[in-house]
């Protein structure tokens, strides 16, 4: 249930959107940071593979896969991941492409995963797929929300899909008489959706739904990142406040109540 009485209409919509759907889409806040990030991409992609940098950055990484075998595709990935997340302007600027919507969904004190993911999926490649899980199950909480942007225009098998959480529960019954992974995806295949997001819009998805990826039967590859906010004052799961997680906005008073210490010395 939730009271939303105190928030504004357009605020209230997104709530509902999100607790019906999983997920909500929509236009990057901060468009031009989010530009930067695919350039900054396209860069160190392009110095991996010792290419001169594209005038056209997102070209260069839609096709990718014409430059890169599938052997050396994790080398690039982690060439890129460790790039972009020594910069020291690209996890305050992930933040502001969803800002707004965090804020509306989550909160306004927030920690954030410490290091942003990075996905590169070629087409025909399975190699990288990601099978059908749900993030709760191995050690995320129930609190956290995925923020998930692609570099690319994503569609059909170069998304990801996402189950319907009206029958998330009822599914998550059925798995102890599945024997396979696969066998779980036949089983959830007719009601997953494939979340279709044009190159600048992100989205917020709940992670405690069963998700996943499929081979890219696209033209094109997929380059998306991921990372996972949640409220400071709630409760962690075996990714750990000051491990996984570091706070990112912690709001006066806040910080007044953590320091504050009743006579004697104890806390309030």
């Amino acid at each position: 249930m939730m009271d939303t009485d105190f928030l504004q209409a357009d605020e209230q919509a997104l709530a509902q959107r999100f607790i019906d759907n999983g997920f909500v889409t929509t236009p990057a806040d901060d468009r031009p940071g989010l530009d930067r990030i695919q350039r900054r991409a396209a860069e160190l992609a392009a110095d991996y593979l010792k290419l001169p940098h594209s005038n056209d950055p997102y070209a260069m990484l839609d096709s990718i896969h014409t430059r890169v075998s599938v052997d050396d595709l994790n080398g690039l990935r982690l060439h890129v991941f460790n790039g972009l997340n020594a910069e020291p302007w690209f996890r305050p600027t992930y933040f502001r492409l969803a800002r707004s919507t965090i804020e509306t969904i989550v909160g306004n004190e927030l920690c954030m995963q410490r290091r942003v993911n990075l996905s590169i999926q070629m087409p025909g490649d399975d190699s990288s797929l990601l099978a059908t899980h749900s993030d709760v199950w191995s050690g995320d909480s129930p609190f956290e929300v995925v923020v998930w942007v692609p570099l690319v225009d994503v569609h059909r098998t170069k998304a990801m899909y996402l189950l319907p959480p009206s029958l998330n529960g009822d599914m998550q019954d059925r798995m102890a008489s599945l024997r396979s992974a696969e066998e779980l995806y036949k089983t959830i295949k007719p009601h997953a959706t494939f979340i279709e997001i044009p190159y600048g819009h992100v989205m917020l998805f709940n992670q405690t739904l069963m998700h996943g990826n499929r081979v890219n039967e696209e033209p094109g590859t997929r380059w998306s990142m991921n990372c996972r906010f949640k409220s400071i004052m709630s409760p962690y799961a075996d990714k750990r406040f000051g491990e996984f997680f570091e706070p990112i906005l912690l709001r006066p008073a806040t910080r007044v109540g953590m320091q504050y210490k009743l006579p004697g010395g104890f806390h309030g």
